[in-house]
């Protein structure tokens, strides 16, 4: 009897040790972290199949905050039903491909966004886009949760280490992201089906003008908010969200600095990228180097990774040139397998991104709009629908 008790302790010691060898295997073959399909609905793991197939055909052109405001002009109340309006299609006939927004302020459940949208506006407009075939993303303006001042108050070091566990203003965080949630969840289609997000939390963290910055805390910390944000949001529910990792191009080292901050494969969808052409000590030419240098980085990279790769904002404010658009932005994009490339707002004459009917390079924009290589929404057919990357579409 002591011998068989003694041979069943072996045996369970040797079970016990080889559960505790394979249980980091095992977990993470099962974490729901382990997979960027993980839990996401049908229909954004249709969008992301053709992200990574749509540079076969061209690029698709995006806008930020296209269809509720413009030049001289701001989207009517949520009821309307009047047809969109968009600088964009005033003057090419169709709505950018992708259409980008901000939530800034949702954190505080304020009636309007950071550039004084009502969300309820916003809602129909994202709900707008995807029932006409296009793409959503969606980025973050968020608060300084320790100073109460915007994204832009960097004077304190401590605002990453202060939100992350264990951190004075963690639960006030948490609550932010709920907010951040419901809104995402609540983007729906008239059948109830989740609108897939392209989000792009934490966007330009390389640069040191927003609290999340380079200079304002550690890698680590960095990485933590990251996975914190993404963890929280799929705790609740949001199985809808393709995430968008976004450092800036606009500074040294841009693309050394690329990974440094990377929060892992299992976190991270697409690989993006910011970068401006400005009117002072920025030329064409360093743009277009700049433009050039990253995309190349990035197409290596996003084989390696397999992942999409994407200019997730760029522009030229108010565009004073006649040929932007064909003699800048096309030859810097035609040569890389870039998914999609965004422009900024169009908030009035002096700081608009894309063209409107009188300005400059609205002639241009014709000629780039015609290129059977750039993508509007009007040439998406059917990419929510699961069928693989042979389901891309001919302009």
């Amino acid at each position: 009897m002591i011998r068989f008790h003694l041979n069943a302790l072996k045996i369970l010691a040797i079970a016990g040790a080889w559960i505790l060898f394979f249980s980091p295997w095992l977990s993470a073959q099962t974490s729901p972290a382990a997979s960027n399909t993980f839990s996401l609905t049908p229909q954004t793991q249709s969008l992301l199949l053709y992200l990574k197939a749509v540079p076969e055909k061209g690029i698709l052109f995006g806008h930020h905050e296209s269809t509720v405001y413009g030049v001289g002009w701001k989207a009517g109340s949520a009821a309307s039903d009047e047809p969109s309006r968009s600088d964009v299609k005033s003057v090419c006939g169709d709505y950018p491909a992708v259409i980008g927004w901000d939530i800034g302020r949702i954190e505080h459940g304020r009636d309007n966004n950071i550039n004084g949208v009502p969300f309820e506006i916003l809602r129909r407009e994202i709900i707008a886009q995807y029932l006409r075939g296009g793409v959503n993303m969606i980025c973050w303006h968020v608060d300084n949760p320790l100073t109460g001042g915007d994204s832009w108050d960097v004077k304190d070091k401590k605002v990453v280490e202060s939100i992350l566990p264990g951190g004075a203003q963690h639960q006030k965080f948490l609550g932010w992201l709920d907010k951040a949630s419901d809104f995402m969840n609540s983007l729906r289609a008239p059948d109830s089906t989740k609108v897939p997000i392209i989000f792009r939390p934490w966007h330009e963290h390389t640069g040191s003008w927003f609290w999340w910055g380079q200079d304002l805390c550690t890698t680590e910390q960095f990485k933590a908010l990251w996975i914190l944000t993404c963890e929280q949001l799929r705790k609740k529910g949001c199985d809808q969200l393709l995430y968008a990792y976004s450092p800036s191009n606009d500074i040294g080292r841009a693309t050394e600095l690329y990974m440094e901050r990377y929060p892992g494969d299992d976190y991270v969808n697409i690989l993006g990228y910011d970068c401006y052409q400005y009117t002072k000590g920025n030329n064409r030419e360093g743009y277009m180097e700049r433009m050039n240098k990253m995309l190349t980085y990035l197409t290596d990279l996003g084989e390696k990774h397999q992942k999409p790769i994407a200019c997730t904002e760029t522009g030229f404010e108010a565009i004073p040139s006649e040929d932007w658009w064909t003699g800048v932005l096309q030859p810097c994009t035609q040569n890389h397998p870039a998914a999609f490339v965004v422009m900024w707002r169009n908030a009035h004459t002096r700081h608009h991104y894309a063209p409107y009917p009188e300005s400059l390079s609205a002639k241009d924009f014709l000629l780039y709009y015609k290129n059977p290589k750039t993508l509007f929404c009007s040439d998406l057919k059917e990419i929510y629908e699961v069928k693989g990357n042979d389901s891309l579409n001919q302009k």
